[in-house]
């Protein structure tokens, strides 16, 4: 990192491929961070190459990573972690081998038992950029449940239900190939924040236990075009464009596809 301006500490710390800003914004809450002997606070900023910045004891360098942005078409068995020790098989499995120095972050998580759309940065800006919900990245899924959901249940998501003092809803949904009695197994669903296992949550609060779920659309970026496990490189005007109306076109991306891991994928739930 060249410049000796001050940046803010959780940007210094994910733009030198500690950990994600978010993370590092923990990190600096629960003390583990500190700036010249000092204890950091919330809001900091520091200068790359005069501060001396700590995470846990050791100290951190600011480094020239270069900015890459990926698309990748995960598949059910991997989780999106690579801070797990106990999950071997990793979303970052599906990246290139000569992307394997580089630490790239998830901006948008999926679970184990999930599939579709992901994107991968070693960008720890744009992962915070994505992930705020601030920003409105509306994400879009091809649910299927394990029986017929009837349309007029549909605005019951809309409206959400309250789990564990949270309200867990979506922001539009609709049947997809209805029968004649207004009812079916298949839903196309938007939402534009997205916690853990939230769709499967709401749904299992209703009745309805989901079969499959895959997220097909991160803003105007789709999923048509990247085969299971394969991934594509973004543009700037990709990347950018993650952040427009979810139905503008998207331009090319550069591809590449990688094999499946010899080893069984792992049956244990993400953490």
């Amino acid at each position: 990192m060249a410049s000796s301006a001050p940046i803010r500490l959780q940007k210094f710390i994910a733009d030198s491929g500690v950990c994600s800003r978010r993370a590092a914004e923990a990190l600096i809450a629960q003390g583990e961070v500190w700036v010249n002997g000092v204890a950091a606070s919330a809001g900091q900023k520091v200068t790359p190459g005069v501060d001396k910045v700590t995470v846990g004891g050791k100290t951190v360098r600011s480094i020239a990573q270069p900015r890459l942005t990926v698309a990748v078409h995960k598949p059910r068995g991997l989780v999106c972690s690579n801070d797990d020790p106990h999950h071997a098989a990793t979303v970052f499995e599906l990246l290139p081998r000569e992307f394997g120095k580089l630490r790239f972050f998830c901006a948008g998580r999926l679970d184990l038992d999930s599939e579709g759309l992901v994107i991968l940065t070693t960008d720890g800006s744009l992962a915070h950029r994505l992930m705020h919900p601030s920003n409105v990245v509306v994400k879009r899924y091809h649910v299927v449940l394990r029986k017929p959901f009837p349309s007029a249940r549909l605005p019951q998501l809309i409206r959400g239900v309250m789990i564990e003092g949270e309200r867990l809803k979506v922001e539009r949904a609709a049947l997809i190939n209805a029968n004649a009695g207004q009812t079916a197994t298949d839903l196309d669903v938007h939402m534009h924040h997205g916690k853990k296992r939230e769709i499967r949550q709401l749904f299992t609060k209703l009745g309805f236990d989901v079969k499959r779920l895959r997220r097909y659309q991160i803003g105007s970026l789709q999923l048509k075009g990247i085969p299971l496990r394969a991934g594509k490189v973004l543009s700037t005007i990709q990347i950018e464009s993650l952040f427009l109306n979810p139905y503008t076109p998207h331009a090319p991306y550069e591809a590449y596809a990688t094999p499946a891991p010899a080893r069984p994928t792992s049956s244990v739930d993400e953490d």
